[in-house]
């Protein structure tokens, strides 16, 4: 089953093609980066082209897995947008993967970790998670360093920020530090969501921002 992914949350981006198969393992066909800012751009055109250069064609797509935040306002509305068109148009499922799993999904421990990415603002994005074979959300918050530092001991720290870790380090947590986890590491979770549908219609894909954008934040009455 011929799966595509991408990742659009971050500053920069990527998609992934990839070979799901009934045993569960999903193989790499290749990955492309995507530059940021140009999300709206290239996310189609690359998809496109990925297909014609290993010789598929849009009706050869048998499911989407697309990263759906935290992240990037811009870079996930784009994104998700893409992917919601594509599945409708094909009416294939769309497995909706948090970055904050992918995360803890990279992560050589086991156990109660807490995958953490920073959030800028003084604020992190904290995702517990019980990792065993799979990781198993617990719970997904925004929440400030104080809170986050008060909440992390006795868990394994999991984060690709260098800075975060420092600070986690600092504060005298456990941390595993980890790369950030490419589009092809999507494709895979997502994989996994589609063997056990555990999909969303394209109608109903939507961003898990965490954070209320600026705009929520400073409208009248908020």
């Amino acid at each position: 089953m011929l799966v595509v992914a991408a990742d659009t949350s971050g500053k920069d981006g990527s998609i992934a093609l990839a070979r799901g198969n009934p045993d569960g393992s999903c193989e790499l066909i290749e990955v492309v980066p995507l530059a940021g800012g140009t999300f709206s751009a290239q996310l189609v055109p690359q998809i496109a082209a990925l297909l014609a250069k290993h010789s598929f064609h849009k009706e050869d797509i048998e499911a989407f897995a697309v990263a759906s935040g935290p992240g990037s306002f811009t870079g996930l509305r784009v994104g998700l947008a893409a992917v919601k068109a594509l599945a409708e148009v094909l009416s294939k499922p769309v497995a909706a993967v948090s970055r904050l799993e992918a995360l803890a999904s990279a992560s050589k421990s086991q156990g109660n970790v807490i995958a953490a990415l920073d959030a800028g603002r003084g604020e992190v994005y904290a995702g517990q998670y019980e990792v065993r074979q799979r990781a198993r959300l617990i719970s997904e918050r925004l929440l400030t360093m104080e809170e986050f530092l008060a909440e992390a001991p006795g868990r394994v720290v999991i984060t690709s920020d260098n800075s975060l870790a420092d600070s986690s380090r600092a504060a005298g947590l456990h941390v595993e530090q980890v790369e950030s986890p490419p589009s092809d590491a999507i494709a895979r979770l997502g994989w996994h969501k589609i063997l056990a549908k555990d999909t969303v219609r394209p109608e109903d894909l939507e961003a898990n921002y965490l954070r209320r954008s600026d705009a929520e934040i400073f409208s009248k009455g908020h």
